[in-house]
């Protein structure tokens, strides 16, 4: 029969490749360094691999234990899943869901979403945490939160989405710039030394150039922003122009400005709004609901204009 490792095992080489020390891991795993040292000692003897380079002063992961690394975090958080899928299945939208939303969705639909959430489901309680997109896929994988609410197209890591709706981009910049005054907006024409970007990490800058066909040259010194707001005041100050999701245009981020906003020719560059979770996560019986309640607010709204 092949060898199975224990999760306790797997726990200590996550837990060890966290700290890159034993004394460390051990304490984070309540276990005496003795311990830990044997039950990695006894994981690589059971693999026929070393997972770890070590001497006195530094412990590091070895090519086989990256390899390994990977599939003991998934095989983790799966079963830390199995529980939880257990209890949604005694009650289903209970309970507290832990989502993680990026900074170019949160402020435009929250408390919005948030309202709509607890009318419908008034036994769910939620835990919100705000960061960038590549920080709540590592939560998402060490189970330190149940969902994500992102824009694609991102790399999903293995991870599994579920669509919202879509996000159309919009053009902004000053009312009194030439590429507002023709009679169709001809978006071919602006120049990348133009547009105006989120800084490294940002979703939204990737979404902007492949809007607009190209990728900066290693040599770009466009300008770049680490927030929408301040992408928005650089707009404000004829700095350039930049892309909007139409859900900010929409929530009143430009209101009070000397500024333009307008949707692009058809097909218009787009993202798509998704939560993002663990295949095996017991939530998606919870996410699918939460989309559909959305889904059928922003119906309701689009009947009534």
């Amino acid at each position: 029969m092949a060898f199975l490792p224990s999760f306790r095992q797997l726990q200590y080489l996550v837990v060890l490749a966290e700290h890159r020390h034993f004394t460390k891991a051990a304490e984070a795993c309540f276990v005496s360094q003795s311990t830990l040292s044997a039950g990695i000692k006894e994981l690589e003897q059971s693999l026929g691999v070393l997972l770890f380079e070590r001497d006195r002063q530094h412990v590091a992961l070895s090519l086989a234990g990256e390899a390994v690394l990977e599939k003991a975090k998934n095989l983790l958080a799966a079963a830390g899943d199995l529980g939880d899928t257990a209890k949604a299945l005694a009650e289903p939208q209970s309970g507290l869901l832990r989502l993680g939303m990026i900074p170019t969705i949160a402020p435009f639909v929250l408390p919005d979403w948030l309202e709509h959430w607890r009318q419908a489901y008034p036994k769910l309680s939620f835990q919100l945490r705000e960061a960038m997109t590549h920080e709540l896929i590592d939560d998402l994988k060490h189970r330190r939160l149940d969902a994500a609410l992102l824009a694609l197209p991102i790399d999903e890591q293995g991870l599994q989405s579920l669509f919202i709706h879509d996000d159309e981009l919009w053009l902004v910049g000053k009312a009194k710039d030439p590429i507002f005054r023709a009679k169709a907006l001809e978006w071919s024409k602006l120049s990348l030394d133009r547009l105006l970007l989120l800084q490294e990490g940002h979703c939204l800058r990737d979404h902007s150039l492949a809007a607009c066909g190209e990728r900066p040259s290693p040599h770009f010194e466009g300008v770049e922003a680490s927030s929408l707001l301040t992408l928005i005041q650089m707009a404000q100050s004829d700095m350039g122009m930049a892309l909007l999701p139409e859900l900010a245009v929409k929530s009143g981020l430009l209101r009070h400005r000397d500024l333009i906003a307008r949707p692009l020719p058809s097909p218009a560059p787009r993202r798509q709004i998704a939560f993002l979770a663990r295949p095996s996560s017991a939530r998606w019986a919870d996410l699918q609901a939460l989309a559909q309640c959305i889904q059928a607010a922003r119906r309701q709204r689009a009947m009534a204009k």
